[in-house]
């Protein structure tokens, strides 16, 4: 522990990686801030122009980026109603008529407090839970393993509002996509077509920038014209001694929330915002101002989707299972740096881990620190019109896929799936399900061929494993608990 401790405190004295951090949550706060922008996307623009730093650093400033848009995007919810990031979309229901008030200082002010204990209590758990979940990683085999993430996709049923068959379906294509290449025992070329450029299979790198940051832009172009109406502002206040003892309780349920959903694979911050302004509500003794301008409502809101961010860099650390889109960004970050995922990154490279929840400790504090000082100016660039914006956007995105391998197929990967998310979107379809399928296709495929030579082709035996078959039951609940809810409620009625 003394150790990680050091490990933490060198980066509160590293003047370029602070400088680092600083830099980045600035740009954090910028993209959370412009609607249609994000976490997800920011981190897939950055991924490419990370690859030539130090290890440390390059996570460091995807973790930034997290940490900091998630917040972010609670200022343009609070100030004109439009969500700069999904996970901001419960703080409108609240954020936006008390702003109406005439106390968007005070909701702001409720937001990044509320914020910052969410995302500080969420990186302390970190520091504990992910050790400790490593030590227990060490037992996993490839039965346990494949069956993680069997598990792993079945979360993807709930990743979004799309709806679970979509979901499931954007998942199975991005398990398609993990199966291009040459088959890695045999050797077998896989829809290839003739191009060896894609023996390896598919580079992560290009394929999330276009599907996260391209097919944003073109969802986006449908609203270049779109007008928003801004609530005026004076400055962010910080909550009353009142305020505090109201919100106090709802903090903490929110930050245990957010934390705990967070860790769960494939859910995120989003889902975690939404339940903890659900609980809120659930357990507040003015239920009749939800909806009309709750302190309550922003604060449970708030600390949920910041806690999440921590949560969910357990499994992704720990176990390679993503625990939302941007840590699927990140994990794609850990592996191109050669940070393998899993129980020895924390006792090979465990100075490395620890520096970087240092860094994601540091950004949370950067970011209280500019939400209560810059929140005004960080609104105005919500008004930067889309037709500046997007081309700023489509050239960084061409720029980062050519620079990975200075290949242009690279190039035409981008652009490929950006129609093919823009498409998907268009149909109802999210993108996240497919990134997460992409990732976690070579983990089934690997460890289910392992564990079939493990039982010599019997494959049933998988079911004889006490951690595999625990994984195999967790599957099956994520797959079918709704439906097994419905019909318990119909049955009742």
């Amino acid at each position: 522990m003394i150790d990680a401790l050091q490990a933490i405190g060198s980066v509160f004295l590293d003047p370029y990686l602070i400088f680092l951090i600083f830099i980045t949550t600035i740009i954090g706060v910028v993209i959370g801030v412009l609607p249609g922008l994000g976490a997800t996307t920011g981190a897939a623009l950055l991924l490419p122009f990370t690859l030539t730093m130090e290890p440390v650093n390059a996570i460091a400033v995807l973790a930034t980026i997290y940490v900091s848009a998630t917040f972010a995007g609670s200022i343009t919810a609070i100030l004109i109603n439009t969500p700069g990031t999904a996970a901001a979309a419960a703080t409108t229901f609240d954020g936006y008529p008390l702003a109406k008030r005439g106390e968007a200082g005070r909701a702001l002010g409720i937001a990044v407090v509320a914020s910052t204990i969410g995302g500080v209590f969420s990186v302390i758990v970190l520091c504990f839970a992910a050790p400790m979940l490593a030590r227990v990683a060490y037992e996993f085999r490839p039965p346990e393993y494949f069956a993680l993430t069997l598990f792993g996709l079945s979360m993807l049923a709930t990743i979004s509002s799309g709806g679970t068959v979509k979901n499931l379906l954007g998942g199975v294509f991005g398990v398609w996509l993990a199966t291009i290449g040459a088959e890695p025992t045999t050797g077998i070329e896989r829809f290839m077509f003739g191009n060896y450029e894609l023996y390896e299979g598919l580079a992560f790198v290009p394929v999330f920038i276009g599907l996260f940051a391209m097919s944003e832009l073109l969802v986006q172009s449908r609203h270049v014209n779109l007008a928003y109406e801004t609530v005026v502002m004076k400055a962010v206040k910080l909550p009353s001694r009142e305020d505090y003892k109201r919100i106090w309780k709802t903090v903490a349920r929110s930050c245990g929330i957010g934390t705990f959903i967070g860790i769960l694979p494939a859910e995120g911050a989003t889902v975690a915002s939404m339940i903890g302004y659900a609980e809120a509500r659930r357990w507040s003794k003015k239920k009749d101002e939800f909806g009309k301008g709750s302190i309550e409502g922003i604060a449970g809101a708030e600390a949920a989707n910041n806690a999440a961010t921590g949560g969910a860099m357990v499994p992704t650390m720990v176990l390679g299972i993503p625990g939302s889109g941007t840590t699927a960004v990140i994990l794609v970050g850990l592996m191109v740096h050669g940070l393998r995922p899993g129980p020895y990154l924390f006792t090979e490279q465990v100075d490395k881990v620890y520096q970087i929840f240092g860094a994601m400790m540091l950004a949370n504090l950067m970011f209280l620190a500019m939400g209560l000082y810059a929140a005004k100016l960080f609104a105005r660039i919500s008004l930067v019109p889309l037709q500046v914006l997007w081309p700023v956007v489509f050239a960084l995105a061409a720029i980062g896929a050519y620079a990975l391998n200075s290949s242009l197929l690279d190039v035409w990967i981008v652009l490929i799936f950006g129609v093919i998310g823009f498409l998907a979107r268009r149909h109802g379809f999210a993108v996240a399900p497919i990134a997460v399928g992409l990732i976690l296709g070579e983990m089934v495929e690997t460890n289910l061929q392992n564990s079939l030579k493990m039982f010599d082709g019997q494959w049933w035996l998988m079911f004889t494993q006490p951690l595999a078959l625990l994984f195999f039951v967790f599957a099956f609940l994520g797959l079918f608990s709704p439906a097994i809810v419905k019909w318990f409620a119909r049955r009742d009625a």
